[in-house]
């Protein structure tokens, strides 16, 4: 009986169209997407020009520009077309700007066109009215960029110079006839003043084309343009040498914007806070290290830090504090009687407890502020500290203040902990220390007061105070012997009573500098050799201790007598490590986690670079045809693979026989096939004359 095969139903046309749909779903969206772009995005990129206004070709001669708007004028003037007002003003417009040859070559090269306001402006004003009564011209040609001395003009070969120089730079791009940088000088020079010392500024004209074509930014067709118009900021952060790692500002062209953004971005340098009357106690005052000097700056306008401030509040962060306050008159009484500031701009250095405040009036530029730091930085009785040793001649590594050919020299020190005590005895030290050094003849009248005065002035004696506290070891080091442990314990190490005794020592260091130039330098034999090298200090010391009342006169008496014996008696050599000094205070966090701007972008920079670099290639005129393109061959490709006929199926080939007993056979003559002709071989089938050979030994013949 016959068989009977069931038939494939033939696919629905709904089905077969929506695979047709589904195997050209990427031809279709990148198709959609080139006609967007063709449309929408291209024409919103690059809208109508003013050479598309007058009907000319883009980049024409002054005179195609005048021509074509004599020929638009004579159809005006004789009455064949009445323009409307807003065609009337675009046309104007374009006419004066495109016969303007600076406003025209800043156009055709850089894309600037800063008046672009003025047509708006002149269509609100004009509104429903005829064109016959707009006033002309449109634009003021008049107002130009004065050549000033302050814009430091520089050309390309100048530029070579200043990408040498290690310090960081700052160049404005401008023209001579824009009206926005004419309105930007005044700012532009107060932030030459406050760069000053800080970095290298400097302006190029937008008329040296081959540096301001460098300077500017580039379009994805290589276009060079200025994002922002002019005035354009540059900076060139130090150790940077390319355009690759140049930073551009963006933002608002004010001093405190600028100045601000280039201390932080650019010179990674720490902000300084504004405090106001009543929270300057409390939050600045209150929280600030008593170990450091106190810096308030009294400002008029409100203005952040100047750059050349903030680098000094980074230079000297181990010995000040810095503050700001806005100065307003109905405060002026209350700051003359508390710190004795009569008006702003001033500078208040707090310095010890009790102290009178140093007050300067006035604004300062960075050398005088430089100058003023240097001499405020410590307090009047300096503080003994790992950051001050070296500087005031206390440390047994380091030399005299005197100079390095100074043999024998003296440190006095007042050890206490932080308090009243403390502060009582530091004023003490202070009157001692103005006695020597500012009534130095009425000290030399009396003959025992006349070492200490000399060694003062000649600046073998220093005066400092130790916290006893945080310097633990120092402390317990010069004042252990001669003393018992329980009265050392009122001085040095954490308090463990209200028992706070301040006292006195004083430290002689003596070189043996003829010692030192004989030494020779060998190579060390073993390890306790180079770590006994290392822990000596080269220069001995010797530590008296004050146990006298706490009165001036007796310890200038004390001093003076303890210089005499160190400097006439040959007083034996003691040689020891002295423990080390330790930081009071940590490093902050723009110290720690060092900011390096340098030729690196921050991330945050770094993502708006990235964003703004999409933004730019998305107004690309080329990605249109791109896509398109890529529609086009994906359609190609897609269409050809369809359209190749298909093969036929295993099913519709004649079927082939399936008798098992045919595929033993097969392989059993494939294999007869394949050993007939081998040769002999140990797993071969005997041969004829083959027999077992007997062995001797064995059992059979041991009968």
């Amino acid at each position: 009986m016959p068989r009977v095969g069931s038939e494939t139903p033939a696919p629905s046309s709904s089905s077969s169209m929506a695979s047709t749909i589904k195997a050209y779903t990427v031809p279709l969206i990148l198709f959609v997407a080139a006609m967007f772009y063709q449309l929408f995005v291209i024409p919103k990129s690059f809208p109508v020009s003013h050479y598309d206004v007058l009907g000319i070709k883009r980049y024409s001669s002054i005179a195609d520009a005048k021509e074509a708007y004599e020929k638009i004028s004579s159809k005006w003037n004789l009455g064949n077309e009445v323009p409307s007002t807003d065609d009337f003003i675009k046309i104007q417009y374009a006419y004066e700007f495109l016969t303007n040859p600076s406003w025209k070559s800043n156009y055709d090269l850089f894309g600037i066109d800063e008046h672009i306001r003025v047509i708006d402006k002149v269509k609100g004003k004009y509104a429903g009215e005829s064109f016959s009564k707009i006033k002309l011209p449109l634009l003021d040609a008049t107002v130009s960029v004065p050549e000033d001395v302050s814009l430091n003009v520089i050309t390309h070969k100048d530029f070579e110079s200043i990408l040498k120089d290690t310090r960081p730079s700052l160049i404005q791009v401008f023209s001579f006839e824009s009206k926005r940088c004419a309105q930007f000088l005044a700012v532009w020079k107060r932030i030459v003043f406050l760069l000053d010392g800080v970095a290298n500024t400097c302006s190029v004209e937008l008329g040296d084309l081959q540096l301001a074509v460098y300077l500017a930014e580039k379009k994805p067709t290589g276009q060079p343009f200025f994002r922002n118009g002019l005035p354009s900021l540059v900076a060139f952060p130090p150790d940077c040498k390319t355009a690759d790692c140049v930073i551009r500002f963006d933002g608002e062209l004010s001093v405190d914007a600028v100045t601000d953004w280039f201390s932080t971005t650019i010179l990674g340098l720490p902000r300084i806070l504004y405090y106001s009357r009543d929270t300057l106690v409390p939050k600045f005052l209150s929280k600030s290290s008593p170990h450091k000097v106190r810096v308030i700056f009294f400002s008029k306008t409100g203005e952040r830090a100047a750059p050349f401030v903030r680098q000094a509040a980074q230079s000297y962060w181990a010995y000040a504090s810095f503050a700001f306050v806005l100065w307003q008159e109905e405060d002026s009484s209350f700051w003359w009687n508390g710190l004795g500031v009569e008006s702003a701009p001033a500078i208040v250095f707090l310095k010890d407890p009790g102290l009178k405040p140093v007050v300067y009036h006035g604004s300062v530029n960075s050398s005088r502020f430089s100058t003023i730091m240097e001499q405020n930085k410590l307090q009047e009785l300096p503080q003994l500290r790992s950051v001050t040793s070296m500087e005031l001649g206390c440390d047994a590594h380091g030399y005299s203040r005197a100079g390095v050919d100074t043999t024998t020299w003296y440190c006095a020190v007042l050890a206490g902990r932080l308090g009243p005590e403390l502060d009582k005895m530091r004023e003490t030290m202070r009157r001692v220390q103005e006695l020597l050094s500012n009534d130095l003849k009425e000290a030399d009248k009396v003959e025992s007061f006349s070492p200490a005065a000399a060694a003062l002035n000649s600046r073998r004696l220093t005066f400092a105070w130790l916290d006893g506290e945080a310097q633990k070891k120092y402390c317990y080091f010069c004042l252990h012997s001669g003393n018992s442990s329980e009265s050392i314990y009122d001085t040095c190490g954490p308090r463990r009573d209200m028992a706070d005794v301040p006292r006195i020592f004083i430290v002689r260091y003596k070189r043996n500098f003829t010692e030192e130039n004989l030494k020779v330098e060998t190579k060390p034999k073993g390890i306790w050799d180079t770590m006994k090298g290392d822990d000596v200090a080269p220069a001995s010391q010797l530590v008296a201790r004050y146990n006298g009342l706490d009165e001036s006169l007796q310890i200038i008496e004390w001093i003076s007598n303890i210089i005499k014996d160190g400097d006439s008696r040959d007083l034996p050599s003691f040689r020891t490590k002295t423990p080390e000094l330790v930081p009071e205070d940590a490093d902050p966090i723009w110290v720690r986690g060092a900011q390096k701007v340098l030729s690196k972008i921050t991330i945050k920079q770094r993502i708006h670079g990235i964003i703004r670099g999409i933004y730019d290639r998305l107004g690309d005129p080329r990605n249109g045809p791109y896509l398109l393109l890529g529609a086009l061959m994906s359609f190609g490709a897609i269409w050809l693979r369809r359209s190749r006929p298909t093969p036929p199926s295993q099913s519709n080939q004649p079927s082939q026989p399936t008798n098992d007993e045919s595929r033993p056979k097969r392989r059993g003559r494939a294999r007869a096939a394949s050993n007939k002709d081998k040769p002999p071989s140990m797993t071969d089938v005997d041969p004829k004359d083959a027999f077992q050979m007997p062995f001797s030994d064995s059992d059979s013949n041991s009968e």
